[in-house]
């Protein structure tokens, strides 16, 4: 897709402070320090939304030292436009940094009709990162994960694949997303034999969403992976958006995207009573809940979207202030109980 706006032909000229705020963290035991916060292109990137809008939103995350961009295969809609626009952008804008970016993308989810285009053989995962290295104009990404486990595939024949990815040089570093602590164990086993630099874990958290306290954590710790936490503000109920109930066009009234009025509904006080002990701290609701997380050794970065670049601005200024006491911490596991 053709950026066509009036600042199509301003060069851009990445802020020379850019590192100078941001907090980086390791990934694990390896070598990648990650941004404490990343962006993620599931929504707002597609053929649907303003190219122009989304090309801000980078500006603004690399200005402010947000060097990871998660994308992946069927991201869009429709599937595969994401990437697309954001090979777009990179060519446009951030050719010249492409060695200070640390660019994801994934596959498992439905990407194509038929049996190849979905799960977890080999023939899916190699022929979906040759796809979306061509619609981002890529030789290599830096990482690539394996979206989901396959009940059906044998375990060494996806970790297999994501070895011989990384042998080709097509990606430099491999994860997994959405693995129980059993799987991820195995599947650190299987590669940890194959050589492979597996280095991250991307899992749902949130205050609301605390599966992965129930061993994946300690699971990630024992195999030197690092976690990414994804959804991190339960799908916006964690905003100040539904303090006072549901507003119209929300993505709740919609029942849009694993959010629903019932949802909101049944966490009303919990979301009224946390926002008050954010507001204590001087903090946004959203701001202390990414927070929250970051308390966690064993992640690295937090993965935000942002449908604009003043929301992104506002979400890493939950940075300024990611210390909590044993009161406060205290405080919300009680009112999340």
């Amino acid at each position: 897709m053709q950026i066509n706006d009036k600042s199509e032909n301003k060069a851009y000229f990445a802020n020379e402070q850019r590192y100078s705020n941001m907090t980086y963290n390791r990934t694990g035991k390896s070598g990648v320090l990650l941004p404490a916060l990343s962006l993620g292109l599931w929504h707002n990137f597609g053929f649907i939304d303003n190219i122009q809008n989304g090309r801000e939103i980078l500006r603004t995350a690399f200005d402010l030292g947000i060097t990871h961009f998660d994308l992946a295969n069927n991201y869009g809609p429709p599937y595969g436009s994401a990437e697309e626009n954001f090979g777009t952008i990179l060519k446009t804008d951030f050719k010249s940094y492409r060695d200070e970016l640390f660019i994801a993308t994934k596959a498992g989810y439905d990407m194509w009709p038929g049996p190849y285009g979905n799960l977890g053989s080999r023939k899916y995962l190699i022929a979906s990162l040759d796809q979306s290295l061509k619609r981002m104009a890529l030789d290599y990404v830096d990482i690539f994960y394996h979206h989901r486990p396959d009940p059906e595939t044998p375990l060494e024949e996806t970790m297999g694949a994501l070895a011989d990815i990384v042998r080709q040089g097509k990606a430099l570093y491999v994860g997994i997303s959405n693995y129980k602590p059993k799987e991820t164990a195995e599947a650190a086993k299987i590669l940890k034999n194959l050589n492979v630099p597996f280095i991250l874990h991307q899992a749902r958290y949130s205050m609301f969403d605390r599966w992965v306290e129930d061993g994946l954590l300690n699971t990630l710790n024992e195999n030197g992976v690092g976690c990414i936490a994804f959804s991190p503000l339960a799908q916006g109920i964690l905003t100040d958006k539904y303090i006072k109930g549901i507003p119209e066009n929300s993505r709740a009234s919609k029942s849009l995207t694993y959010l629903n009025t019932e949802t909101v509904n049944e966490n009303l006080n919990k979301i009224q009573a946390l926002n008050a002990l954010a507001e204590s701290r001087g903090q946004k609701l959203s701001q202390m809940a990414i927070a929250w997380i970051l308390r966690q050794p064993q992640v690295a970065s937090v993965l935000i979207g942002a449908s604009s670049a003043n929301q992104l601005k506002e979400n890493v200024k939950a940075l300024d202030y990611l210390s909590f006491t044993n009161e406060e911490l205290l405080q919300i596991e009680n009112i999340i109980k």
